[in-house]
Protein backbone atom coordinates (compact mmCIF):
# COMPACT_ATOMS: atom_id res chain seq x y z
CA UNK A 1 0.00 0.00 0.00
CA UNK A 2 2.87 2.33 0.86
CA UNK A 3 4.55 1.66 -2.50
CA UNK A 4 1.32 2.39 -4.36
CA UNK A 5 0.89 5.66 -2.47
CA UNK A 6 4.50 6.63 -3.22
CA UNK A 7 4.03 5.82 -6.89
CA UNK A 8 0.84 7.89 -7.13
CA UNK A 9 2.53 10.77 -5.31
CA UNK A 10 5.43 10.70 -7.75
CA UNK A 11 3.11 10.63 -10.76
CA UNK A 12 1.04 13.50 -9.36
CA UNK A 13 4.05 15.68 -8.58
CA UNK A 14 5.84 14.98 -11.87
CA UNK A 15 2.73 15.84 -13.87
CA UNK A 16 2.10 19.05 -11.94
CA UNK A 17 3.31 22.43 -13.16
CA UNK A 18 6.89 23.29 -12.30
CA UNK A 19 8.02 25.60 -9.50
CA UNK A 20 8.80 29.12 -10.65
CA UNK A 21 11.93 29.43 -8.52
CA UNK A 22 15.03 28.87 -10.71
CA UNK A 23 12.72 27.63 -13.47
CA UNK A 24 15.38 27.95 -16.18
CA UNK A 25 17.28 25.12 -14.51
CA UNK A 26 14.36 23.34 -12.88
CA UNK A 27 12.16 23.03 -15.97
CA UNK A 28 14.70 20.90 -17.81
CA UNK A 29 15.05 18.55 -14.85
CA UNK A 30 11.34 18.28 -14.11
CA UNK A 31 10.25 17.94 -17.74
CA UNK A 32 12.83 15.22 -18.41
CA UNK A 33 12.08 13.20 -15.29
CA UNK A 34 9.05 11.25 -16.68
CA UNK A 35 11.05 10.52 -19.83
CA UNK A 36 14.02 9.25 -17.83
CA UNK A 37 11.65 7.14 -15.73
CA UNK A 38 10.54 5.32 -18.92
CA UNK A 39 14.12 4.21 -19.57
CA UNK A 40 13.69 1.55 -16.88
CA UNK A 41 11.64 -0.51 -19.33
CA UNK A 42 14.60 -0.90 -21.70
CA UNK A 43 16.97 -3.86 -21.47
CA UNK A 44 20.03 -1.65 -21.89
CA UNK A 45 19.08 0.14 -18.65
CA UNK A 46 18.59 -3.01 -16.57
CA UNK A 47 21.62 -2.18 -14.45
CA UNK A 48 20.40 1.37 -13.97
CA UNK A 49 16.87 0.66 -12.76
CA UNK A 50 17.57 1.37 -9.11
CA UNK A 51 19.64 4.43 -10.00
CA UNK A 52 16.79 5.80 -12.15
CA UNK A 53 14.19 5.03 -9.47
CA UNK A 54 16.21 6.88 -6.84
CA UNK A 55 16.69 9.79 -9.21
CA UNK A 56 12.94 10.06 -9.79
CA UNK A 57 12.30 10.01 -6.05
CA UNK A 58 14.88 12.77 -5.53
CA UNK A 59 13.41 14.88 -8.33
CA UNK A 60 9.91 14.47 -6.88
CA UNK A 61 11.07 15.56 -3.41
CA UNK A 62 12.94 18.52 -4.87
CA UNK A 63 9.95 19.61 -6.93
CA UNK A 64 7.70 19.47 -3.88
CA UNK A 65 10.31 21.50 -2.04
CA UNK A 66 10.40 24.03 -4.87
CA UNK A 67 6.65 24.63 -4.61
CA UNK A 68 6.99 25.15 -0.85
CA UNK A 69 9.76 27.73 -1.35
CA UNK A 70 7.75 29.90 -3.74
CA UNK A 71 6.34 31.83 -0.77
CA UNK A 72 9.51 31.61 1.31
CA UNK A 73 11.74 34.59 1.94
CA UNK A 74 14.60 32.56 3.41
CA UNK A 75 17.65 33.11 1.16
CA UNK A 76 19.48 30.13 2.67
CA UNK A 77 16.64 27.78 1.74
CA UNK A 78 16.61 29.17 -1.77
CA UNK A 79 20.36 28.71 -2.10
CA UNK A 80 20.17 25.13 -0.83
CA UNK A 81 17.38 24.43 -3.34
CA UNK A 82 19.54 25.82 -6.15
CA UNK A 83 22.46 23.58 -5.16
CA UNK A 84 20.14 20.58 -5.19
CA UNK A 85 18.95 21.51 -8.68
CA UNK A 86 22.55 21.77 -9.88
CA UNK A 87 23.29 18.30 -8.53
CA UNK A 88 20.16 16.89 -10.18
CA UNK A 89 21.10 18.64 -13.42
CA UNK A 90 24.35 16.64 -13.55
CA UNK A 91 22.42 13.40 -13.06
CA UNK A 92 19.92 14.47 -15.73
CA UNK A 93 22.80 15.12 -18.14
CA UNK A 94 24.22 11.67 -17.41
CA UNK A 95 20.99 9.98 -18.55
CA UNK A 96 20.68 12.26 -21.60
CA UNK A 97 24.24 11.39 -22.64
CA UNK A 98 23.50 7.70 -22.13
CA UNK A 99 20.52 7.98 -24.49
CA UNK A 100 22.79 9.55 -27.10
CA UNK A 101 25.34 6.73 -26.69
CA UNK A 102 22.72 3.99 -26.85
CA UNK A 103 21.16 5.61 -29.90
CA UNK A 104 24.46 5.35 -31.77
CA UNK A 105 24.88 1.77 -30.57
CA UNK A 106 21.40 0.96 -31.92
CA UNK A 107 22.38 2.46 -35.28
CA UNK A 108 25.59 0.48 -35.37
CA UNK A 109 24.04 -2.83 -34.30
CA UNK A 110 20.77 -2.48 -36.22
CA UNK A 111 18.69 -2.66 -33.05
CA UNK A 112 15.46 -1.23 -34.44
CA UNK A 113 13.44 -1.68 -31.25
CA UNK A 114 15.94 0.30 -29.20
CA UNK A 115 16.39 2.80 -32.02
CA UNK A 116 12.72 3.76 -32.32
CA UNK A 117 12.24 3.88 -28.54
CA UNK A 118 15.14 6.28 -28.05
CA UNK A 119 14.14 8.41 -31.04
CA UNK A 120 10.69 8.88 -29.48
CA UNK A 121 11.99 9.17 -25.90
CA UNK A 122 12.12 12.95 -25.93
CA UNK A 123 15.68 12.78 -24.58
CA UNK A 124 17.48 12.61 -27.92
CA UNK A 125 18.43 15.64 -30.00
CA UNK A 126 16.45 14.43 -33.02
CA UNK A 127 17.01 17.65 -34.97
CA UNK A 128 20.75 17.07 -34.75
CA UNK A 129 20.38 13.46 -35.92
CA UNK A 130 17.54 13.91 -38.42
CA UNK A 131 19.69 12.73 -41.32
CA UNK A 132 20.85 9.59 -39.48
CA UNK A 133 17.32 8.84 -38.27
CA UNK A 134 15.80 9.01 -41.75
CA UNK A 135 18.66 7.05 -43.32
CA UNK A 136 18.15 4.25 -40.79
CA UNK A 137 14.39 4.33 -41.31
CA UNK A 138 14.65 3.94 -45.09
CA UNK A 139 16.99 0.98 -44.62
CA UNK A 140 14.71 -0.71 -42.06
CA UNK A 141 11.20 0.34 -43.08
CA UNK A 142 9.86 -3.19 -42.63
CA UNK A 143 11.00 -3.21 -38.99
CA UNK A 144 9.81 0.19 -37.84
CA UNK A 145 6.57 1.90 -36.93
CA UNK A 146 6.64 5.47 -38.23
CA UNK A 147 4.54 7.00 -35.45
CA UNK A 148 6.19 9.82 -33.54
CA UNK A 149 9.31 11.68 -34.63
CA UNK A 150 9.86 9.80 -37.90
CA UNK A 151 6.27 10.34 -39.05
CA UNK A 152 6.60 14.04 -38.24
CA UNK A 153 9.73 14.24 -40.35
CA UNK A 154 8.07 12.40 -43.22
CA UNK A 155 5.09 14.76 -43.02
CA UNK A 156 7.41 17.78 -42.91
CA UNK A 157 9.37 16.55 -45.91
CA UNK A 158 6.13 15.90 -47.81
CA UNK A 159 4.99 19.45 -47.09
CA UNK A 160 8.37 20.84 -48.14
CA UNK A 161 8.27 18.86 -51.38
CA UNK A 162 4.72 20.11 -52.03
CA UNK A 163 5.79 23.69 -51.34
CA UNK A 164 8.81 23.39 -53.63
CA UNK A 165 6.64 21.88 -56.37
CA UNK A 166 4.08 24.67 -55.98
CA UNK A 167 6.85 27.28 -56.13
CA UNK A 168 8.29 25.58 -59.22
CA UNK A 169 4.88 25.64 -60.91
CA UNK A 170 4.36 29.29 -59.95
CA UNK A 171 7.78 30.15 -61.34
CA UNK A 172 7.08 28.17 -64.50
CA UNK A 173 3.72 29.88 -64.94
CA UNK A 174 5.25 33.29 -64.37
CA UNK A 175 8.06 32.55 -66.80
CA UNK A 176 5.61 31.17 -69.35
CA UNK A 177 3.46 34.29 -69.06
CA UNK A 178 6.53 36.44 -69.59
CA UNK A 179 7.52 34.43 -72.67
CA UNK A 180 3.98 34.71 -74.03
CA UNK A 181 4.03 38.47 -73.47
CA UNK A 182 7.35 38.78 -75.29
CA UNK A 183 5.99 36.67 -78.15
CA UNK A 184 2.87 38.86 -78.29
CA UNK A 185 4.94 42.06 -78.44
CA UNK A 186 7.18 40.62 -81.13
CA UNK A 187 4.15 39.57 -83.18
CA UNK A 188 2.61 42.99 -82.70
CA UNK A 189 5.84 44.70 -83.77
CA UNK A 190 6.01 42.43 -86.81
CA UNK A 191 2.43 43.26 -87.80
CA UNK A 192 3.05 46.98 -87.36
CA UNK A 193 6.25 46.72 -89.39
CA UNK A 194 4.44 44.88 -92.19
CA UNK A 195 1.67 47.49 -92.13
CA UNK A 196 4.22 50.29 -92.31
CA UNK A 197 6.02 48.61 -95.20
CA UNK A 198 2.74 48.17 -97.08
CA UNK A 199 1.90 51.82 -96.56
CA UNK A 200 5.33 52.84 -97.81
CA UNK A 201 5.03 50.54 -100.83
CA UNK A 202 1.62 51.98 -101.60
CA UNK A 203 2.93 55.52 -101.36
CA UNK A 204 5.89 54.63 -103.56
CA UNK A 205 3.58 52.97 -106.12
CA UNK A 206 1.35 56.04 -106.21
CA UNK A 207 4.36 58.30 -106.54
CA UNK A 208 5.72 56.29 -109.45
CA UNK A 209 2.30 56.34 -111.06
CA UNK A 210 2.10 60.11 -110.69
CA UNK A 211 5.57 60.51 -112.19
CA UNK A 212 4.71 58.26 -115.15
CA UNK A 213 1.49 60.14 -115.77
CA UNK A 214 3.34 63.43 -115.59
CA UNK A 215 5.99 62.22 -118.01
CA UNK A 216 3.36 60.98 -120.43
CA UNK A 217 1.55 64.28 -120.22
CA UNK A 218 4.75 66.24 -120.92
CA UNK A 219 5.66 63.96 -123.76
CA UNK A 220 2.26 64.49 -125.39
CA UNK A 221 2.79 68.25 -125.32
CA UNK A 222 6.05 68.03 -127.21
CA UNK A 223 4.66 65.93 -130.04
Amino acid sequence: MKKIWLFLSIVFVLNAQNPKLYSALGNVIYNNAPKISMLRSLDVYTNYKSKISQYIVDVTKTKTRGFALENSEDPLEGKAYLETLRALSKRNDFFVRSVDTNFHNALKNGNSKLFITLVNSGLLNTKKYKKEILQYYFKHTNELNTTGVIQNYLDEDAKLRAMREAQRKRYKTKKQKELERIQYLREKDKQEQEKLEKELDEKLRKKKLEIREYQQEELSKTI
